[in-house]
């Protein structure tokens, strides 16, 4: 098959995703086609390790803008090479640390107080006398706290991509 000869449907049944997922892709600038004499959409096999890369990252929570990110740090923008994906992985590793250690911290503290300010939970005053926390921040400020002492920004994150 000639090197920029796949057409969209052999895309996405090789890489088990939709048709409609490719022309997403693409308009996200997450993958490049060419056009054939037909006007139809023709892809380069190594399509196939960008959408793997994709569907890899966004299986453990990365969004694609964070995707589109670090495939734009890539010289040229090229296909990830697997140096590449060693070091895309680590970068997305530390991310995904920070998450789980902000879901921990929201699982374990889920009965009491998260330092939202609501004054509602018994246990507030003792936690947060008078919202003495708003002068600390907004939101979950206690669950923020323990975020940042366990090393991540993952709600931040979360909150920018979503």
């Amino acid at each position: 098959m000639a090197e920029s000869n796949w057409s969209v449907g052999k895309v996405a049944k090789r890489c088990g995703i939709n048709v409609s997922a490719l022309h997403f892709y693409e308009q996200q600038g997450l993958i490049q086609s060419s056009r054939n004499a037909g006007n139809q959409r023709r892809y380069k096999a190594e399509v196939l390790r960008r959408i793997s890369v994709i569907k890899a990252a966004q299986k453990v929570g990365v969004s694609l803008n964070e995707i589109k990110q670090a495939f734009e740090s890539l010289p040229n923008n090229r296909t990830p090479t697997m140096e590449d994906w060693q070091q895309l992985s680590k970068r997305w590793q530390r991310m995904l640390d920070g998450r789980i250690a902000y879901l921990q911290t929201l699982r374990n503290n889920l009965s009491g107080c998260i330092g939202c300010g609501c004054l509602s939970m018994t246990n507030c005053p003792l936690y947060n006398p008078d919202d003495q926390l708003a002068k600390v921040g907004s939101g979950p400020v206690l669950l923020d706290q323990a975020e940042e002492r366990a090393g991540g920004n993952a709600h931040q994150q979360t909150n920018a991509s979503s």
